[in-house]
């Protein structure tokens, strides 16, 4: 099982309110809820800014949207390292979004800044 940030998150404020309340007032079904919920499609945003795609590692899961934002005054592309997904030309204050899928290539650029780089993780999911 691969940790994430929100898993930490929900296990540690779990541990905190047994810890504050102790255990008659920790409902099992509303840790469980915590965890079916990671199993939903997230929403994830990246910020295009300074010429960087922020933050530039990712981890989602296959079903995810992953939208770009360009705070950039240049227009910009998230552009797979194989060419095999495109968000086209992001212009000034502008957003494009894409859905994971399981076979989405790992890294990608910008077709307009070529030294602008980051990398997509797609995760398996738990259930």
């Amino acid at each position: 099982m691969r940790l994430t940030r929100r898993r930490v998150l929900v296990k540690t404020a779990a541990a905190l309110a047994a810890a504050a309340f102790g255990p008659k007032l920790i409902s099992p079904a509303l840790i469980l809820s915590a965890r079916a919920d990671d199993n939903l499609p997230k929403a994830h945003r990246v910020e295009i800014t300074g010429f960087n795609f922020v933050p530039d590692k990712l981890d989602a899961r296959s079903g995810d949207t992953i939208t770009w934002i360009n705070r950039d005054i240049a227009p910009h592309t998230a552009t797979a390292d194989d060419k095999t997904w495109d968000t086209g030309t992001i212009k000034k204050g502008k957003e494009k979004s894409l859905l994971v899928t399981a076979d989405m290539s790992l890294t990608y650029f910008c077709r307009f800044h070529p030294m602008m780089k980051a990398s997509l993780e797609v995760v398996l999911s738990d259930g």
